[in-house]
């Protein structure tokens, strides 16, 4: 496929490289925010949106789920990510030259014990692949970022240590979305992602779900949050796996239907083979 992703962060961001990962024939486009990033597939400027949802350290990345029902745009696919954090500066400096490293605010304590190591102090950045940009226009040589080996590779920078995470579970997963919903494609084990807001009638949560149990449909992720603010408008996102032509998931949102308020299928998609 040709065309153009848009994704939200600086050429370099882990979300550039699932763009790359992901869609390699596509060009990736960086937009400022989310919202940037989903305008621009409304819009027609960019054919798809790489969006993250959720990371296996920090959970869901805030937002997401409140934009993705409003955006009008469909989920077609799925990525997960690595989130390997790298120490890069100027070309020459060496590890210790480096008094501070700029980084996301998030990005930060995952490197907590190489940092302490060296005596480096963190500071929080706007975009790690952001920080990484402007240190190559600095010329400052106690600085360095802590990003992506691509952020390095297109700013210019020399990594002095890859691989300094924490934790080596880390991994960010992402969201493919596009204008059109395709539920045509089949795969050995297919996603149906979907938000719903349950009756206000007693245990309506637990009636609505009972039906997933009773017809063996796995639901790998379920989440509430408020909508505009109001402590009893909720809303539910959920993760199941199947097709919602699959009989058994069928008769499970059929069932879904009796006591829900509202329900809205956001994507239908082959399960990426990270899942396991």
């Amino acid at each position: 496929m040709t065309g153009r992703i848009a994704f939200q962060g600086e050429p370099g961001a882990y979300s550039h490289e699932a763009c790359i990962k992901a869609r390699p024939d596509m060009e990736p486009l960086p937009c400022r925010t989310f919202e940037d990033a989903i305008r621009a597939v409304q819009t027609g400027k960019a054919d798809m949106a790489m969006l993250p949802v959720e990371n296996s350290t920090y959970g869901r990345v805030a937002d997401i789920h409140r934009l993705l029902p409003e955006s009008g745009l469909h989920i077609v696919d799925e990525a997960f990510v690595r989130v390997h954090i790298s120490l890069m500066a100027l070309p020459g400096v060496e590890i210790e030259e480096i008094e501070r490293v700029r980084a996301h605010l998030v990005l930060l304590p995952q490197a907590a014990e190489f940092l302490k190591r060296y005596g480096i102090r963190g500071e929080a950045a706007a975009d790690s692949a952001g920080a990484a940009a402007e240190i190559a226009k600095s010329g400052d040589r106690r600085t360095g970022a802590l990003a992506s080996d691509l952020a390095a590779e297109i700013n210019g920078l020399h990594i002095l240590a890859r691989h300094i995470e924490d934790h080596a579970h880390n991994t960010t997963r992402f969201l493919l979305m596009s204008r059109q919903a395709d539920h045509s494609r089949r795969a050995e084990k297919m996603m149906t992602t979907f938000v719903f807001q349950v009756r206000n009638i007693p245990a309506a949560l637990y009636k609505a779900l009972g039906g997933f149990a009773t017809n063996g449909v796995n639901m790998t992720k379920l989440e509430s949050y408020m909508l505009d603010g109001s402590f009893t408008a909720t809303q539910f996102y959920a993760d199941i796996e199947g097709h919602p032509n699959d009989p058994n998931v069928r008769l499970a949102l059929d069932e879904l239907g009796y006591f829900t308020a509202s329900m809205e299928i956001l994507g239908v998609y082959p399960a990426a083979g990270e899942r396991g």
